[in-house]
């Protein structure tokens, strides 16, 4: 049985995460952490779920519960993930990352952490959508001279825009073609008063609704378009890779790795 500890698990991944492991009987909830303010610290965390006693209280120490667990799965925010990895890294623990928008300095903490222990970093956890990173991936290698745009939709509380998932699906488009990401991606158009660039990647982000996650990616040419959508019906599917990925983990050695290498999607 592998114990984790929950990073966020009051959010609406975290809560999920927490429901689908209890059924598992590979896992067993050892910890679950949240914010020092949390209104809800102390409490059961079982009977947060409606489940009944589990023993194991909200706490916002994960210093405390690192000897107890076998492999964290943070879905957080990015400053807090930052201290969760460090904590995890001097604990010798592996921990699964959700957490999107991570800046630049923030990936290369948890790079150095990755040194130390094995951690699986993905902006999207959903298998179907690590299927299209790989659809995505051969299809710009036979259609390198078409126009290729990505439309991402998410609810209307989502705070990061664009999306993880759109940003790594233009980062395995632009891999694909021997291109810089940074140096074609186009968020917004507004203002440009000119046609589209050669080359161009455009990505665009429509916040509404309670939409819980889609991504199509349009290849456009002469007389012709073809679109790769993903949707996410549920988080779900997030919660069940994050454990697909901790079931994985707890048995390979320190690095960064992704959904890609969890699934077996690469080479």
């Amino acid at each position: 049985m592998i114990r984790i500890t929950i990073c966020g698990v009051m959010g609406k991944v975290g809560l999920r995460i927490a429901n689908l492991s209890i059924g598992d009987p590979e896992f067993e909830i050892s910890g679950a952490i949240e914010f020092s303010e949390h209104p809800q610290l102390g409490k059961d965390i079982g009977s947060l779920l409606g489940l009944g006693t589990l023993g194991v209280n909200l706490s916002s120490d994960l210093d405390k519960l690192i000897s107890k667990t076998d492999c964290i799965i943070d879905f957080s925010s990015p400053s807090a993930t930052v201290i969760n990895t460090r904590i995890a890294a001097s604990g010798g623990k592996p921990i699964v990352i959700g957490t999107t928008g991570l800046s630049e300095s923030d990936m290369n903490e948890i790079k150095l952490s990755a040194a130390k222990i094995p951690i699986v970093l993905a902006p999207n956890m959903g298998v179907g959508m690590n299927v299209m990173f790989r659809l995505a991936s051969e299809m710009a290698k036979f259609m390198p001279e078409y126009d290729m745009e990505i439309v991402e939709v998410h609810h209307k509380l989502k705070k990061d825009a664009p999306s993880g998932t759109a940003i790594r699906l233009g980062q395995v488009i632009t891999e694909a073609l021997g291109k810089n990401f940074d140096d074609v991606a186009c968020f917004s158009r507004h203002g440009r008063n000119m046609a589209r660039s050669q080359g161009e990647l455009g990505i665009q982000s429509i916040r509404a609704g309670d939409v819980v996650g889609e991504h199509t990616l349009i290849f456009a040419g002469p007389g012709e378009r073809l679109e790769l959508t993903h949707r996410a019906h549920s988080r779900d599917n997030f919660a069940r890779g994050s454990l697909i990925a901790a079931k994985w983990l707890v048995r390979q050695k320190p690095g960064l790795y992704d959904m890609q290498d969890v699934l077996g999607l690469k080479g």
